[in-house]
C-alpha cells in the first residue's frame, strides 16, 4: 500500500515585517528588516532595546473583541494567522469531516505576558484580584484550542513545546497524523509573543542577544564574522496541511508537497548545540530518508541561522557533513536576518518561506552578511545581501532549540 501524500494548501502569518505571507515574502526578497526599537515597554535599563516587535496589530480584524480579551497575544497571533491560512486554502468546514480535521500549534514559551501581568496584580492588589482567565490565557495549548473552538474542529488538538524547534515539531507531528490516516486536514504551525519585560531580560541575562542598539536593522547577522547574538522577535506562522486526494477533490491550489520529517536530540547541553553539528546532521539525513530523496535533489536550505556563533558553526558543519562536495552547490539563507528570531514561531514562518521559494523561483537573501565567517564554509553560498533567482524543486527547513532539539522538514514541488 502506497504512502499517503501531504500537501500545503494555505499560508498565514503575523510578523513584525508583514502581516500576510505574500507581503512577507516580497519584503524578504527586498532585503527589508522588521527589527526596530521596542516601544511596548520601557527598555532604558536594558542592555538591549530592540526586537522584531509587532506594532499596530489589531486583533479585532480577526477575532471577536470579547473573545480576544480572553487570549494572550501569542494566541491572538495564532488565531489571526490561522484565519489567513484557512481563507487562503478555501476550506469550508461545513463540507469537511471535522473529526478528521485538527490543529497542532507549537510555542516555546506561551503566555509569558499574562504571567507578568497577573504577577504584578497579585503583588499590587492581592490574590483575589487575579483574573479567572489567567490560566486559559497563559497555557501553551490555548493557541490550538482556540483555533479549534473558532472553527468547530473535532480532530486531534494539542501543543508541541520544544523551544525554537516547536514549529517544526508541530508541523511534523501534523504531517505524521495525516500520513497515519487519522486526519485529512491539519492546521499547524507555531506562535510566540515573548517580546516582554521578562522575556527580553531573560535573554539579556543569558547574553544571547545582539546589543547593536545604535543600528537594530543590522543586528541580525547569521554567518557573519561580526555577529554578536540573535535578535528576539514575535509573531505566528500557520499552514494548512491536507491529504493530497482530499485537496484535489475540492480543487484546492497546492503550494508544495511536504515530503519528509525527522527529529533528534543532541543529548548534550540545555542551551548549546553539539559543536560538530552531528545531531543536526543526523536529522537532515533522516528527513532525506523519510522523503525518499537523494541529497543532490535538494536545491535550498532555509537555515535555522540565528546569528550566534555556536549555532552558525554547528549548523554549517552539519550541512557540510550531510552534503559533502555537493554543499557548495546549495543555496543556504537565513531569513532570521530580516525577521529576527521568533523562537517557537520561527520554523513555521520559515516553512512558509520555503513554499514561496518553490512557487516563485527566487531565494531571499541573508541580509547583513557582509563579512562571511569562513569557518562556516568559505565556498558555501549563503545568499549574501541580495536575492538569487533559481529553480527550486526541493527545500529543507531546519530548526533547532534549547534542550538539544533538532527538527527538519523537506518540501517539494508537486
Amino acid at each position: 500500500m502506497s504512502r499517503r501524500r501531504v500537501v500545503i494548501t494555505g499560508l498565514g502569518c503575523i510578523t513584525a515585517l508583514s502581516e500576510n505571507a505574500d507581503s512577507l515574502f516580497a519584503a524578504l526578497c527586498e532585503g527589508r528588516s522588521g527589527v526596530s526599537t521596542i516601544e511596548s515597554f520601557d527598555t532604558s535599563a536594558y542592555p538591549v532595546r530592540f526586537a522584531g516587535e509587532i506594532r499596530d496589530f489589531d486583533a479585532a480584524r480577526y477575532i471577536d473583541q470579547r473573545e480576544s480579551k480572553r487570549m494572550d497575544k501569542f494566541t491572538q497571533y495564532a488565531v489571526a494567522a490561522a484565519k489567513q491560512a484557512i481563507e487562503d486554502s478555501g476550506l469550508d468546514f461545513k463540507k469537511v469531516d471535522v473529526f478528521r480535521t485538527g490543529a497542532i500549534v507549537g510555542t516555546g514559551i506561551g503566555g509569558i505576558k499574562e504571567i507578568e501581568d497577573q504577577h504584578l496584580r497579585i503583588l499590587d492588589k492581592g490574590p483575589s484580584k487575579v483574573s479567572p482567565f489567567c490560566v486559559p490565557r497563559l497555557m501553551a495549548n490555548a493557541a490550538s484550542g482556540n483555533i479549534a473552538i473558532t472553527y468547530g474542529l473535532r480532530g486531534p488538538n494539542f501543543c508541541v513545546s520544544s523551544a525554537c524547534a516547536s514549529g517544526n515539531h508541530a508541523i511534523g507531528e501534523a504531517f505524521c497524523n495525516i500520513l497515519a490516516g487519522r486526519s485529512d486536514v491539519m492546521i499547524t504551525g507555531g506562535t510566540e509573543a515573548a517580546v516582554t519585560p521578562i522575556g527580553l531580560a531573560s535573554f539579556c541575562a543569558a547574553r544571547s542577544l545582539s546589543t547593536r542598539n545604535d543600528n537594530p536593522r543590522a543586528a541580525s547577522r547569521p554567518f557573519d564574522k561580526d555577529r554578536d547574538g540573535f535578535v528576539l522577535a514575535e509573531g505566528a506562522g500557520v499552514i494548512i496541511l491536507e491529504e493530497e486526494g482530499h485537496a484535489r477533490k475540492r480543487g484546492a491550489k497546492i503550494y508544495a508537497e511536504l515530503m519528509g520529517y525527522a527529529a533528534t536530540d543532541d543529548g548534550y547541553h540545555i542551551t548549546a548545540p553539539l559543536p560538530d553539528g552531528s545531531g543536526a546532521a543526523k536529522t537532515m539525513e533522516l528527513a532525506l530518508e523519510d522523503a525518499g530523496l537523494e541529497k543532490e535533489k535538494i536545491n535550498y536550505i532555509n537555515a535555522h541561522g540565528t546569528g550566534t556563533e555556536l549555532n552558525d558553526l554547528a549548523e554549517s558543519s552539519a550541512i557540510r557533513t550531510v552534503f559533502g562536495s555537493y554543499a557548495p552547490k546549495l543555496a543556504v539563507s537565513s531569513t532570521k536576518s530580516c525577521t529576527g528570531h521568533l523562537l517557537g514561531a520561527s520554523a513555521a514562518i520559515e516553512l512558509i518561506v520555503c513554499a514561496k521559494v518553490i512557487t516563485n523561483s527566487i531565494i531571499p537573501p541573508t541580509i547583513n552578511l557582509e563579512n562571511l565567517d569562513e569557518r562556516c564554509g568559505a565556498d558555501m553560498n549563503f545568499v549574501p545581501l541580495k536575492p538569487q533567482e533559481a529553480k527550486v524543486n526541493y527545500a529543507i527547513s531546519n530548526s533547532f532549540g534549547f534542550g538539544g532539539h533538532n527538527a527538519s522538514l523537506i518540501i517539494g514541488k508537486i
